[in-house]
């Protein structure tokens, strides 16, 4: 196999069927028609979602998963990182992860500041001179909390890494560096998320290039730019966003996906990135399964034309 073509890795997530962080009818869903509609799409792996969609148990989930061939690569924990509790609740959720994760070999944390209803009201609008951002003590917190949470992955023999997150407090690129800047000690990484990025106010290849000596997990989302522009206009919150269908699928929006896996070859990454596409249970037009396949054909495309490798049409 081409070592390009051999060095990018793609899987699946379940919020591509509208399955979100809160309990719904979205969960209603069999998640084994699901694993089946991932692997008709081509994907080899997958994020576990929520904890509580797909089973806890490893027992059941291993055989599941090893039926398809499918890896299971992480799951994410969002947590107040300002507050200074939140270090025993991050640590209390990752050891709630951590066996069934580590059980089943899957090589990452995916940590995430909560979304907060003040931050949900300036999604993608957040002043970038840091005015309605965290300040010096609340910083403080959030190396408590990275900190105590890298122990705990470290015990897991997890990759800790930390997904900047629309309607939270890590959105914007300013606030980025800071986290990264304030956190670099911990060796925690970047889950760098193309959809948050670009909706934040950041460039996708600008961002990847800035931060390729921690980025180590790709988020896979596409922004409809009128859509989100429109967003910004009527001052909408993330939920409302989605619901307008503010992501699409991939190669359809305005993420410069060429330009992120040429630099990611250039800087010699080496391993998996998640389809995403946040979708509001029931309201997708194209059924998940196609959206996904499309989205995958898209990128193996890219990845192809990079290593010249002849394809069918797509």
């Amino acid at each position: 196999m081409n070592d390009v073509v051999s060095r990018f890795h793609f899987a699946c997530a379940p919020d591509s069927w509208g399955v979100l962080d809160y309990p719904g009818p979205s969960w209603n869903q069999s998640y084994e028609k699901m694993l089946d509609e991932m692997v008709d799409a081509g994907y080899t792996g997958t994020e576990l979602g929520p904890y509580g969609f797909f089973p806890t148990d490893p027992a059941v989930l291993k055989p599941q998963l090893e039926r398809r061939k499918l890896t299971l690569l992480g799951s994410f924990v969002p947590v107040v990182l300002s507050d200074p509790a939140s270090a025993g609740i991050a640590v209390a959720q990752i050891r709630k992860v951590g066996d069934l994760l580590a059980t089943l070999k899957a090589p990452f944390l995916v940590l995430a500041d909560a979304q907060s209803d003040e931050r949900n009201r300036l999604s993608g609008r957040v002043p970038r001179d840091g005015s309605a951002g965290l300040n010096a003590a609340q910083w403080k917190n959030v190396v408590r909390v990275v900190e105590e949470a890298a122990k705990v992955s470290g015990e897991f023999g997890l990759d800790l890494v930390f997904h900047p997150h629309i309607a939270t407090y890590v959105e914007t690129p300013e606030e980025c560096e800071r986290f990264f800047d304030v956190t670099s000690h911990t060796g925690i990484g970047l889950c760098l998320d193309t959809g948050h990025c670009e909706y934040g106010g950041g460039d996708t290849v600008t961002e990847a290039a800035k931060f390729a000596s921690v980025l180590r997990f790709l988020h896979i989302k596409d922004v409809d730019r009128k859509v989100l522009e429109d967003a910004r206009r009527r001052k909408l919150t993330f939920e409302e966003a989605i619901e307008e269908k503010v992501f699409t699928i991939i190669g359809q929006g305005s993420v410069d996906f060429p330009g992120l896996f040429r630099l990611m070859e250039r800087k010699h990454y080496s391993g998996w990135s998640v389809i995403e596409q946040d979708v509001k249970f029931g309201a997708t037009v194209i059924p998940p399964a196609e959206s996904v396949a499309a989205s995958l054909r898209y990128l193996r495309g890219i990845v192809a034309d990079m290593a010249g490798v002849p394809t069918r049409s797509r």
